[in-house]
């Protein structure tokens, strides 16, 4: 069975969000670790905590993604807003420790015009204070769109942030369709091309998450717009063709579309439909 599900609000905690997420048919969730546009995490309910790590093998999920916020840049050219992003990261770790063995997803960041080799010394540089070897998260570097001054858009950038990292074994990738199509991967036309191309520069063993949407700008744009199932440059058929890729169907999916639940809903009983 296909593991797909969507973003949800973590407002109310894991039991809600759990309980949401079967009432969607789905068996798995993302959710931010705090404000996506703030800094501050709600205090953590350990009773939800205990009560949801108890309920997850009887809903039969096996893996969640938690997503950092979009205001932390790890490679900004200031250091107030690289020493925000260390402590903010550090805190979310500390933090996914009460939930052992899942998915922590951040955004590489944005360079700011000092270049991409200074931003990766720098995401490098943070990364080497977050990640340790015995620790029980597996962090996830997200494939970018390439707008403005984006580090991640290329594997070849990605490849970079992990060899410069001292626990690399502690890396690996979650793919956003919009994005890479956005980026100039033609997983449309070329799917095969872009996983071998991802194997050889990365390694397809590092790849953990599927974001799965659909991109309302065209192929190598270098926009990050998502778009319903269906309703983007990618479309229904390719992204089915994806979900069944025989590289890619055993790998966990998140719809991250511009819906509610409802829509997210729908979306989910059409993967369900159209996977082997």
């Amino acid at each position: 069975m296909i593991k797909i599900g969507a973003h949800l609000s973590a407002a109310k905690g894991y039991m809600n969000m759990l309980n949401e997420m079967s009432a969607m048919g789905a068996n798995t969730f993302q959710f931010f670790t705090r404000n996506p546009r703030g800094g501050e995490a709600k205090a953590l309910n350990m009773e939800d905590v205990h009560t949801f790590m108890a309920a997850l093998p009887e809903r039969k999920v096996e893996s969640i993604l938690a997503h950092a916020s979009y205001t932390i840049n790890p490679c900004s050219d200031k250091p107030e807003t690289r020493d925000f992003a260390l402590r903010t990261m550090l805190d979310d770790v500390n933090r996914l420790s009460y939930t052992p063995n899942q998915f922590y997803n951040f955004h590489p960041g944005s360079h700011v015009g000092q270049g991409v080799d200074i931003g990766i010394f720098y995401i490098c540089d943070l990364l080497n204070q977050v990640l340790t070897p015995d620790m029980k998260t597996h962090v996830l570097l997200e494939t970018m769109s390439g707008k403005g001054s984006e580090v991640g858009s290329t594997f070849q950038e990605l490849r970079q942030i992990i060899d410069g990292c001292r626990y690399g074994e502690r890396l690996g990738v979650c793919l956003d369709t919009c994005h890479v199509y956005s980026a100039g991967y033609d997983i449309v036309n070329n799917l095969d091309g872009v996983l071998e191309e991802f194997d050889t520069v990365i390694g397809l063993q590092r790849l953990k998450f599927i974001h799965l949407n659909d991109s309302l700008t065209p192929f190598n744009s270098h926009k990050d717009r998502h778009a319903k199932i269906g309703e983007g440059s990618i479309g229904a058929d390719a992204l089915v063709r994806f979900v069944n890729h025989p590289k890619l169907k055993h790998l966990s999916f998140v719809l991250e579309t511009p819906n509610e639940f409802e829509g997210y809903k729908k979306e989910i009983e059409f993967f369900r439909k159209n996977t082997n």
